[in-house]
């Protein structure tokens, strides 16, 4: 089953996506797609590692090149998030740059092909102003296409506001 969450920032999206993902039998793997690039980003990760492997998670890291993973065993996926993801493979030296939304679906494709469930959490981004600087566009454009070919493809897609989930697609079926 595939299931995307949506959500602006602090909507409560990920704690959302992780009690769905609670609701399945194990393995359960935790995808996180943050670069890391100081000690305090370091940190970061290893205080969430702890915490998700009190939840039974095991924690793969991924911030590019989703297509390459090989995912331990089948289980459910929590990939957290497609806006790092989007992020990642289009700025950084070696990620897909003008690729980045073929590059992104393609792993998005391959991951599904080899789990049982694959929760994705990504960001509304979309709602804001109109007119960005720099770059800006690109990122919300690609982001866009990878949102909506995966909503697509999706049994349940749903937005997150103030911790609820309004589902657009499917509906909590985990």
């Amino acid at each position: 089953m595939l299931t995307l969450v949506l959500g602006g920032a602090a909507s409560g999206k990920s704690a959302y996506a992780e009690s769905l993902v609670l609701k399945t039998g194990l393995p359960r793997y935790y995808l996180a797609t943050m670069q890391v690039w100081d000690a305090e980003c370091a940190a970061r990760v290893e205080k969430h590692r702890k915490m998700r492997a009190q939840k039974q998670f095991e924690t793969l890291e991924c911030p590019l090149h989703l297509d390459r993973l090989a995912l331990p065993g089948r289980g459910t996926v929590l990939l957290e998030d497609l806006g790092n993801l989007v992020a990642n493979e289009l700025y950084s030296p070696g990620g897909a740059g003008k690729r980045t939304s073929e590059a992104v679906l393609a792993g998005l494709e391959r991951l599904a092909a080899g789990c049982d469930d694959l929760i994705v959490v990504s960001n509304e981004v979309f709602s804001g102003g109109a007119d960005y600087a720099g770059d800006t566009d690109q990122y919300l454009l690609a982001l866009a296409q990878v949102n909506n070919a995966f909503a697509a493809r999706a049994d349940n897609v749903c937005r997150v506001v103030c911790g609820l989930p309004v589902y657009y697609k499917g509906g909590e079926k985990l």
